[in-house]
């Protein structure tokens, strides 16, 4: 199940927020490759974040998946996710963080 957390320091209270979880959704499943209904989205606004020395509109974001990560899958979700925030939030692409994460490639450490 991926799940993609974003952070940002926009106020979210006047937003649409339906379109934001139903675009970063699609876009989720599509590039890693799960059903829609696997995915989960967590959007929290109004958060401090300064980025380059400033506080202007940015935000940072992860996206925890098991498995389906690769290079181009990374440089895909970067791309879509930051459109979305800035057709949605006005957050300039440069100023958007995305930390990706596959629990698959840490191999099976677990000793349960």
């Amino acid at each position: 199940m991926p799940c993609l957390y974003i952070s940002t320091n926009v106020n979210l209270d006047e937003v649409d927020k339906d379109p934001i979880f139903s675009e970063a959704t699609k876009a989720v499943a599509s590039i890693i490759g799960r059903p829609e209904h696997l995915v989960m989205v967590i959007l929290k606004g109004t958060l401090g974040i300064s980025f380059n020395g400033n506080k202007e509109p940015a935000a940072y974001a992860e996206i925890v998946s098991m498995g389906g990560i690769t290079k181009q899958v990374k440089r895909n979700l970067i791309a879509t996710l930051g459109t979305i925030l800035e057709a949605k939030l006005s957050i300039p692409r440069a100023r958007f963080f995305l930390k990706v994460y596959d629990t698959t490639a840490a191999g099976n450490c677990s000793k349960l």
